[in-house]
């Protein structure tokens, strides 16, 4: 119909090539009689989305994290009931889910923007788990365990392993760039909290001045003004970070605003290169 009035229309699959990945990678293992255990937030776009094409083809289940992973491990085992799984799993689990013979061949795959050491962490569990229940050493354990290493998004994870490189050097600060419903960004923002007061800001319009940065709080979903947040003190050591997708012209606008706060020698143009480089 829009032809017929003269409007172009193009159907273009802009679907994230990783994400795309990690279906086709599920597709592969449920062919082989493995069900999918699926890493993410439960209620997450992406997840729901790997959810449903895993769960189209095989007895699929999510895992938060590494507490729920004990727990799914528990039925594995048969420490638990497997009459509690529906409760305590309620909303995670594909339609006919059997806890008594779906979690014998298992595979995990992630929402690609979780954290890459915590699936990792959670597969690697999982998967001695699998060797104790069976008896299996590693050169056997593919009977049981589907390797899946290779669907991480090697975006996200080379973002999260150039942060925990940051937090190796001193820093008075880090100030995180990117939206605000991003879970990549986000998880940035959890790795810099635990070492620095940190800033999660989405344009360099929320830096009001040197004294001055409005800010998002993951933990009271809501904005915060913060005064002083740069010390006082010469020189300042600022870390800064952005997520996976997150513009390099919306970073380099931040960079901008800071520098002008401070007496530099080096052009804003020379330390956006350099942080373009390094990050």
């Amino acid at each position: 119909k829009l032809n017929a009035i003269g409007i172009a229309t193009e159907k273009y699959n802009t679907t994230c090539p990783f994400v795309e990945k990690v279906w086709n990678r599920s597709e592969q293992i449920a062919r082989k009689n493995y069900t999918v255990v699926v890493h993410g937030k439960p209620k997450h776009e992406e997840t729901r989305a790997t959810f449903s094409h895993a769960s189209a083809h095989t007895p699929t289940v999510i895992v938060n994290d590494m507490a729920e992973a004990v727990e799914i491990s528990k039925y594995i085992t048969g420490e638990k009931e497997a009459a509690g799984f529906t409760t305590e799993f309620a909303g995670k689990f594909s339609a006919g889910f059997d806890v008594t013979k779906d979690l014998e061949r298992i595979g995990v795959v992630n929402q690609t923007t979780m954290l890459a050491s915590d699936t990792q962490a959670i597969s690697e569990f999982l998967k001695q788990v699998m060797m104790k229940k069976y008896g299996l050493n590693a050169d056997a354990i593919e009977d049981r365990f589907a390797d899946t290493r290779d669907t991480l998004c090697y975006a996200t994870n080379d973002n999260q392993s150039a942060v925990y490189g940051l937090l190796e050097t001193a820093a008075d600060l880090a100030i995180v760039v990117g939206g605000y419903n991003s879970s990549n960004t986000s998880h940035l923002v959890e790795l810099c909290e635990k070492k620095l007061p940190t800033y999660f800001i989405n344009s360099e319009e929320k830096i009001i001045s040197a004294g001055s940065i409005l800010h998002y709080n993951l933990h009271t979903k809501e904005e915060l003004n913060s005064r002083n947040y740069l010390p006082k003190k010469e020189p300042v050591s600022i870390l800064i970070t952005s997520g996976a997708s997150c513009p390099d012209a919306l970073v380099e606008e931040v960079i901008n605003k800071i520098v002008s706060f401070f007496p530099v020698t080096s052009s804003s143009e020379q330390l956006t290169e350099h942080f373009l480089q390094i990050s």
